[in-house]
């Protein structure tokens, strides 16, 4: 498998997509494109629209979709890096390279809270943090972008402290709630200095899920404000619906549901943004590793049960998994749009499916299969070894 750092194609490498079967934007407002080929150049994408409009001349890499469905990478908004492709949670090489094959080309880091002797001191946590920050820049498992440095707030920090990760490219805060602040009023606190100083921040909801953490309830989470609210579906435990309501009506920030929580209360919360025409705040994650283990296929088993159970349209249902979560979380991905990422995802109706198409089986609850993957306009990955097989895969013609 490849874990060689490869950030991007070359500044003018040009990659062409055509023979596109479906194209799924990412965008809840407009979630199908009337288009079928891609056009890529320096890994940023530069044009969308039908083969017969576009230049196509020149191409460094040609992929022919071959009818199959391309949508924007998967993102993951939750997860518990530690080092490289290495978890300690559950003793488990190469799990971010296995997440790759089910579609994910994104990871966010919730905290590297798994690192043994984590640090509690102010000054360890700044220096984790920044440290976890460079050696996920310098080195990307199997080309995955996992954005990683996410400080889990102790006690004794002061604005200045978010002022010198921020210098330092810390851009994400860890789980309030997993550290010594568990109250709402030093949360807020931390939280809004955090933002001041441009971090995106998540917190901690439901009962415990590791040694030090404890529950977070609907008026820390009000209090607190964070830009997204971690597990509302709990990781595990979920709070009780009045409080999950309570949360979803009392503020606008993102309602995140993860695979590692409790599938009822997720579609609990779906259906309360549903009542409230604000499906745009759903967000997905896996919170792996965790007790329950790594999930390589958590994201597109979220997106499958959430639009089977919660009756939701299938190209909505991916929305949760790219562009809702890019926007929650200002990211340059997660859209098929001119100027972004050129990070996709390759599927098709896995085989002996019942639906009649690609969008008819995720609604029936089936898996995709994924055919490849391609992270800045780079191919990482080929058929996938962990989902179903799918009925067409792409192949590379060209390049």
């Amino acid at each position: 498998m490849a874990h060689e750092v490869q950030q991007a194609g070359k500044p003018d490498e040009k990659l062409v997509i055509r023979n596109v079967g479906l194209m799924l934007s990412g965008d809840i407002e407009t979630p199908i494109l009337d288009a079928d080929t891609i056009v890529s150049v320096g890994g940023r994408i530069a044009a969308i629209g039908k083969a017969a409009d576009l230049d196509l001349d020149g191409a460094d890499t040609i992929i022919d979709a071959n009818g199959t469905v391309v949508a924007p990478g998967l993102i993951d908004s939750h997860v518990h890096p530690v080092a490289g492709d290495w978890t300690p949670r559950q003793s488990q090489l190469n799990w971010i390279d296995s997440t790759l094959h089910g579609g994910v080309t994104t990871m966010i880091s919730a905290g590297e809270v798994h690192t043994p002797g984590r640090p509690r001191d102010v000054a360890g946590v700044k220096a984790m943090a920044i440290y976890a920050q460079r050696i996920f820049s310098n080195f990307r498992p199997s080309g995955v972008k996992v954005l990683a440095g996410a400080p889990v707030i102790e006690p004794g920090m002061v604005e200045d402290d978010f002022a010198e990760m921020a210098s330092q490219g810390v851009k994400f805060l860890g789980e309030v709630g997993l550290g010594g602040v568990k109250d709402g009023a030093t949360g807020r606190e931390m939280v809004a200095w955090a933002r001041k100083h441009g971090f995106n921040s998540t917190i901690h909801t439901g009962g415990p899920s590791i040694p030090g953490s404890g529950l977070i309830d609907a008026d820390v989470v009000l209090e607190v404000d964070p830009d997204v609210v971690g597990h509302v579906n709990g990781g595990h435990t979920a709070l009780p619906d009045g409080e999950i309501r309570c949360i979803c009506e009392g503020c606008r920030r993102g309602l995140e549901l993860v695979h590692n929580g409790n599938e009822r209360a997720a579609l609990y919360t779906l259906r309360i943004a549903q009542e409230m025409g604000q499906l745009e705040r759903v967000i997905l994650g896996t919170d792996g590793p965790a007790g329950s283990g790594v999930q390589p296929l958590g994201i597109v088993r979220m997106v499958s049960m959430l639009s089977s159970l919660g009756e939701v349209p299938a190209e909505i249902a991916f929305c949760f998994a790219t562009g809702n979560t890019a926007r929650m979380r200002a990211l340059d991905c997660g859209l098929i749009e001119v100027g972004k990422s050129a990070d996709f995802v390759f599927m098709d109706k896995a085989q002996h499916s019942a639906g009649r198409d690609f969008l008819h089986s995720i609604a029936l609850g089936d898996l995709p299969g994924v055919g490849m993957t391609v992270i800045d306009g780079v191919v990482r990955s080929h058929r996938s070894r962990n989902t179903p097989p799918a009925e067409k895969i792409p192949s590379l013609v060209g390049g």
